[in-house]
């Protein structure tokens, strides 16, 4: 186990934000398992204002894939634009080869996996990892308190179908530890299809961790093997999860018209780095565009403004999660975000397809904290040393109230 030092607290360590625009007390954890129940300066870009809504819409830093898998490329000045302190703690990634077609391929699928029988279904859950392998539905809640019924998502590791045979591990990290469940003959092409795109948005992750590593490197110093890339290179605990959104029923369309985090409550991943695919519309099998231009992914930024971040249909957004945040001292930073569904007569009968990937740490990564712990206070001592997995299992016996 190796740590990466930590000098001073980060800039924005707090996991999960309240959002102050909504009437609720609740916080959501969020990332590969904890999304379950659950003066600042911006590079200004394209901004476009939507007439339903006064956020303005800001298109992503974009790098695109031919520079960045030139490690002699200096990308510091994007990197810093996107994932430093006065970004939105995104970037996304164009002209990947294979992308589009491997995306099609697998957000196609998404609605008949949901549209399997329900007996099917159930052999595909896995209670014992909170629901973080396999088939979940209804088990997260939304921002009122109530089960999201809404949206059904499917978890998998992309990269090892069993991560580990050790028992003890299993009993004590099941959300990272426990073995993929395929659907096999009922849906035969579910496994290639998410392994291929999973493994592909891995690749990429790891290149912009590579640049990651020289932006933060100019404020610290680290070894060969304590950097982003390395550590996640050498990670068990990746993660995919396939959503899929049900056709909006007209009651839907039209409720809670103004709230802005009706998809998915405000969070801060928790994890590295999420890969993020743009979200596929789709009515009666045929894709259309997203039928309200207010919906999409929202941002707050430092200076409390809520921005909708926009990137292509055939780029790879990726978002630095807290934990990225801690291990570069500040240099790369986690944002709040939350992501609002489409209404208006327009949004009725559509469904929703999206592919995340959550690239995080193993969970034998030692993280050493600061001697000032701003960083959930009431779990973490100060210069305390913990393993990326006893730290996730402080927080899922927090929010689960299991201990």
């Amino acid at each position: 186990m190796r740590s990466f030092p930590l000098s001073k607290p980060p800039i924005y360590s707090e996991i999960f934000f309240l959002n102050k625009f909504d009437s609720s007390s609740l916080r959501f954890p969020t990332s590969f398992s904890l999304n379950r129940y659950f003066s600042r300066q911006i590079w200004w870009r394209n901004m476009a204002c939507s007439t339903q809504n006064a956020s303005p819409s800001i298109q992503t830093v974009s790098i695109s894939y031919s520079d960045l898998q030139d490690k002699k490329a200096d990308l510091s000045t994007k990197i810093e634009e996107g994932l430093g302190p006065n970004g939105l703690g995104i970037i996304s990634i164009s002209k990947v080869p294979g992308f589009s077609s491997l995306r099609r391929n697998l957000l196609h699928l998404s609605p008949r996996l949901a549209h399997l029988p329900e007996e099917v279904k159930t052999t595909l859950e896995d209670p014992d990892s909170r629901y973080n392998f396999g088939w979940s539905h209804g088990k997260e809640k939304l921002e009122s308190g109530k089960p999201d019924t809404l949206k059904g998502s499917f978890y998998a590791n992309p990269i090892l179908d069993t991560p580990t045979t050790d028992s003890s591990l299993i009993q004590r990290y099941p959300s990272y530890c426990q073995t993929n469940i395929w659907p096999g003959d009922a849906l035969p092409e579910l496994e290639p299809a998410f392994k291929a795109l999973g493994k592909l948005m891995l690749d990429v992750g790891l290149m912009l961790a590579y640049h990651c590593d020289q932006y933060a490197s100019k404020w610290m110093t680290m070894g060969d093997d304590e950097g982003l890339e390395q550590i996640l290179l050498r990670s068990r605990c990746h993660k995919g999860r396939l959503l899929y959104y049900f056709p909006a029923q007209r009651s839907d369309c039209t409720q809670d018209a103004g709230n802005i985090s009706s998809w998915c409550g405000w969070h801060t991943d928790h994890g590295s780095l999420t890969g993020l695919t743009c979200g596929m519309f789709m009515r009666d099998g045929e894709e259309l565009p997203c039928p309200d231009s207010a919906a999409g992914l929202y941002i707050k930024t430092r200076n409390n403004k809520i921005v909708k971040a926009v990137f292509g249909e055939d780029e790879i957004a990726y978002q630095i999660g807290e934990t990225t945040e801690v291990l570069s001292r500040g240099r790369l930073c986690a944002t709040p975000h939350c992501v609002k569904a489409p209404k208006g007569e327009k949004a009725f009968g559509v469904e929703r397809l999206t592919f995340a990937l959550f690239m995080q740490p193993d969970w034998d990564e030692s993280l050493k904290f600061p001697g000032e712990v701003h960083l959930h206070q009431e779990l973490i001592m100060p210069n305390e040393t913990l393993t990326f997995g006893e730290y996730s299992e402080k927080l899922l016996d927090k929010y689960y109230h299991l201990k």
